[in-house]
């Protein structure tokens, strides 16, 4: 499965939105017919999947039938109507995508950076802040000094007073958010250790941090006139770096 960091066109995302919105509608069409009911050409569909991280039609329709008929026996369930079998199939694909796609290398980098530093900043807007709390309580418990800022004025002014012997992490679900692209920048331009987490590839962020853990997202959601996207993948990447911090500290 090949991944690429091109954004989408407006095209390629109204593309997108339309099959994951749709999926149950499209899981027995090919791609020709998709093509018809949208407007748009199959080299279309097919260069939207690949960016998406999908070799083609035929591998995103096999990733989410396989995903669901196999694994989750909830699905089956009478109860449950088309909206919330899909956000369960999301779900799952959060979880398993951004497993396999997680880089270990990386991981393992993070966990010595941790264990060597003398103190943890974690910088986080929005919902992010939720996680990076919950990040914050289990760094301290693992006897690591960790601070936590989430007001944008405060984590730029924090930013410019760094010094190399602090690590800051970077928690962003698009990896766009103005604040912390200016602290990433003040971190960089001060050799500050930094890590994000994120779920974009493309993020601006990835491009001023030295070490980038990052998920899959969906485009899924019920909100879409909020930026209140699931964080599962962030969460995922956490527990793993914390867990596996953890061991390393055991050992």
């Amino acid at each position: 499965m090949t991944t690429s960091k091109k954004q989408l066109t407006q095209t390629e995302a109204y593309t997108w939105n339309y099959l994951n919105e749709h999926f149950q509608e499209i899981i027995t069409l090919n791609i020709s017919e998709v093509g018809e009911i949208i407007s748009v050409s199959t080299a279309t569909i097919t260069r939207t999947l690949q960016k998406k991280g999908y070799r083609g039609f035929v591998d995103f329709k096999h990733s989410m039938e396989n995903n669901a008929q196999d694994e989750l026996n909830i699905l089956a369930e009478p109860l449950l109507n088309d909206e919330t079998k899909i956000s369960i199939l999301k779900s799952y694909q959060e979880v398993t995508r951004t497993l396999n796609m997680l880089d270990l290398k990386t991981l393992n980098e993070v966990v010595d950076l941790l264990l060597e530093t003398e103190k943890v900043i974690i910088f986080a807007r929005g919902f992010s802040e939720l996680l990076g709390t919950e990040m914050q309580t289990k760094l301290l418990l693992l006897g690591i000094y960790t601070e936590l800022y989430t007001d944008p004025n405060i984590i730029r002014t924090i930013s410019k007073r760094l010094d190399t012997r602090t690590c800051v992490i970077f928690i962003s679900l698009n990896g766009e958010t103005h604040s912390l692209q200016n602290a990433a920048s003040n971190c960089q331009a001060r050799l500050i250790p930094s890590v994000l987490i994120s779920s974009n590839q493309a993020g601006n962020l990835g491009k001023l941090t030295d070490y980038q853990l990052y998920g899959f997202k969906t485009e899924l959601t019920y909100f879409p006139d909020f930026e209140v996207h699931s964080r599962l993948p962030l969460y995922i990447i956490m527990r793993l770096l914390l867990d596996t911090l953890a061991v390393n500290m055991k050992a």
